[in-house]
């Protein structure tokens, strides 16, 4: 039976979601349908997600109008859970920059950069490494792109390999450098230490002790933003191509009755 902070939810299981492509479209809101059918689960079980963008940027697609993100999730995890909140209350952070060092985040950088210079795509648009607080986001077009255009480059990016062609690149170039590169969403990839995937907030939430932790997300192939976590012995995984799918499985496991 529940207990502690979660006394009140009939049944002591977890459910965690990835954000862009389970919970929304890649950068966009949550619909309605979504955010009434998450309310819905948490009167059952205990709900969070978990994704790779900041805070911010999660809270503004999650956030219905007028309400404070914290006050409809359990727990937050956002930069994959080094930046953290159980029941609105922050947890310890972690940094990237500290991990690995000014001198060996430079060189690592200017590669980058140099790669996209070079890189011969139909547009680019800006904001192609950006800086968080866990990890490095890297994007060929740039995060300045509109919609549209992020749907653009995803199929080009399907045919011609652009995001695993700069992570082979990389690999080859910083062999020593204990970090993982995960292609996530439609136009980027992320770089954390090694172990700084998803699972990390495996690990804020262990002293519950939940009888089962569900994740749910798109990026579940290996090499997508999702597989650690996804295939994780901790969690049953489930695999969705889309926000309707999410939804469909929600009420299809959890709320039937």
């Amino acid at each position: 039976m529940p207990s502690g902070d979660f006394a009140d939810r009939p049944q002591h299981k977890l459910c965690l979601f990835d954000v862009d492509g389970t919970l929304s479209l890649a950068r966009q809101s949550a619909s309605s349908e979504m955010i009434e059918t998450l309310r819905a689960l948490r009167k059952k079980m205990v709900i969070g997600f978990v994704g790779g963008s900041d805070f911010v940027k999660i809270a503004e697609q999650l956030q219905p109008a007028g309400v404070n993100v914290l006050d409809e999730w359990d727990y937050a995890f956002s930069e994959n859970g080094l930046t953290a909140y159980k029941l609105g209350k922050q947890l310890p952070s972690e940094s990237f920059i500290g991990f690995l060092g000014e001198e060996r985040y430079k060189p690592l950088v200017n590669f980058i950069l140099h790669y996209i210079a070079d890189l011969d795509i139909p547009i680019k648009r800006g904001t192609f490494v950006e800086f968080r607080k866990g990890m490095v986001n890297v994007s060929p077009l740039g995060r300045n792109a509109t919609i549209q255009e992020r749907i653009e480059f995803e199929q080009l990016d399907l045919k011609n390999g652009y995001r695993a062609g700069l992570v082979n690149a990389l690999k080859e170039k910083f062999p020593d450098y204990p970090l993982t590169y995960a292609i996530g969403g439609q136009i980027s990839f992320d770089i954390y230490p090694n172990g700084w995937d998803k699972t990390f907030a495996l690990g804020r939430v262990a002293d519950e002790e939940f009888e089962e932790i569900h994740f749910f997300g798109d990026k579940t192939y290996k090499g997508g933003n999702d597989y650690e976590i996804y295939s994780d012995p901790r969690t049953i995984g489930h695999s969705v191509k889309n926000p309707g799918e999410t939804l469909q499985l929600l009420k299809d496991l959890f709320l039937k009755d």
